[in-house]
């Protein structure tokens, strides 16, 4: 699948052993699906799924991944990649945009991917077989591209993979599983939720203010496939600056969420946040106990490999700081009542499922820069912005934003006016017990 921030990928078994630790359920729907990791390793263990996400190229995942039966393109796939593998290539709006204007890809990858995705609209293909040779598409591109796995930006020199032949393959496709038709959803995921009847909802929605849309623009463009006009020197969709998500915004985000799991009616939700996130764990898990019982289980693990290396300006200097290069995931297990009087024991064997599937951190973990702030603010009682970066090493933008979360989720008080002010920190419950192995 392609590379993306936010996979689940390290997620997976611990998800799947979760949902494997109740047979009774067989439904299960992503809300926020993404790449469809989720959803795919989902039913491949035997569940009805239902996958939603409001971007195009997502969905197109989705249908491939979730909604399309192996039983249903096995005999037609793999010739119809096979003759789209075998097209010359042929410039045209992909080459000039993402391989001329800017540099994703190298001209004779793009002219493939312009010669092969017309070719996919001119032979008007059933839903299934399109989406199968859209991701082919899709997945393709992703092996010779020359990023960092965002598409806010490219590398200075060609990446050693972009000199490769772009290349189909059949995607993973997987066979029908028994318990009923998966399905692919492209809505706003609040209004998603309103339609679907699951057992289980399994819930990750952006965390921030960076957008999935502004982030892998350039699949929206070739599933789209509307040539749209673009700006700015990644070449991004002018419609990056209008299809805003509620999800991305500080204002908002609560409200949106809070709505979202007040409109499931899954019994059993499955709820993922990190450690970067506008909401801290006291707000957040405050409203998931207002609808069930709560089990915690935590992850860490390594930050996307562009939050690795540092920022750059467009001429290769380095212009931004490593802050941190590790965090921790936390899976919200949300029993309402009605999975409680479904299945009697449901609590016994969520406890016992979060304290086995829990994982420790690292002995040595790079601390957040949120974490450091804090620490920062309590040692000096209080700071302005200059004073917290000169105690911590953090760059303005860095300070600003760990300062913002703070005040954000009632952890610290802001006073004085704009120049002179002042941070501290307020004084707070204590919190949750989470679930972890020694």
């Amino acid at each position: 699948m392609i590379k993306y921030i936010g996979s689940k990928r390290s997620l997976l078994a611990s998800l799947v052993e979760i949902l494997r630790g109740f047979p009774e359920l067989h439904s299960v729907a992503d809300v926020f699906s993404g790449t469809s990791r989720v959803g795919h390793a989902c039913k491949r263990a035997g569940l009805r799924v239902v996958a939603n996400d409001h971007n195009a190229y997502a969905h197109c995942l989705a249908q491939c991944y979730v909604a399309t039966d192996l039983e249903a393109v096995a005999d037609e796939a793999p010739r119809l990649l096979s003759e789209l593998d075998r097209l010359e290539g042929r410039p045209g709006y992909f080459t000039q945009t993402f391989c001329i204007d800017a540099r994703f890809f190298q001209p004779h990858n793009g002219e493939r991917i312009d010669a092969i995705r017309e070719r996919i609209d001119e032979l008007s293909l059933p839903p299934a077989l399109r989406s199968v040779a859209l991701t082919s598409l899709m997945e393709a591109a992703d092996r010779v591209d020359s990023t960092c796995g965002l598409q806010m930006a490219y590398v200075k020199q060609w990446a050693p993979r972009s000199y490769n032949r772009l290349t189909l393959r059949m995607p993973d496709v997987l066979p029908a599983v028994a318990h009923g038709p998966c399905e692919a959803l492209c809505l706003d995921a609040n209004d998603a939720v309103r339609h679907m009847n699951v057992d289980v909802a399994y819930i990750d929605p952006p965390y921030n203010q960076h957008s999935y849309l502004s982030n892998y623009h350039v699949w929206e463009s070739l599933i789209r496939w509307d040539k749209p006009e673009v700006y700015g020197i990644a070449r991004k969709r002018v419609d990056c600056r209008a299809r805003k998500s509620d999800y991305n915004s500080k204002r908002h985000h609560h409200t949106a969420f809070e709505d979202l799991v007040a409109a499931t009616s899954s019994p059993l939700l499955v709820v993922s946040f990190n450690n970067e996130g506008y909401q801290g764990r006291p707000e957040l898990e405050r409203l998931l106990a207002s609808h069930g019982q709560v089990f915690v289980v935590t992850k860490d693990f390594k930050r996307y490999v562009g939050a690795q290396i540092g920022v750059y300006d467009p001429k290769g200097d380095k212009v931004g700081q490593v802050s941190h290069l590790r965090n921790e995931e936390y899976i919200y297990l949300v029993a309402r009542p009605a999975l409680c009087e479904r299945i009697p024991d449901a609590l016994e064997r969520l406890a016992g499922l979060a304290a086995r599937v829990s994982v420790a951190a690292p002995t040595r973990v790079e601390e957040d820069r949120v974490t450091l702030v804090e620490r920062a603010l309590r040692e000096l009682g209080s700071g302005t912005p200059a004073e917290l970066r000169s105690a911590t090493g953090l760059s303005p933008y860095q300070t600003r934003m760990a300062l913002e979360s703070l005040v954000g989720r009632g952890l610290a008080r802001a006073e004085g006016a704009r120049r002179d002010k002042r941070y501290s920190m307020l004084e707070t419950a204590a919190g949750p017990t989470y679930l972890r192995v020694p």
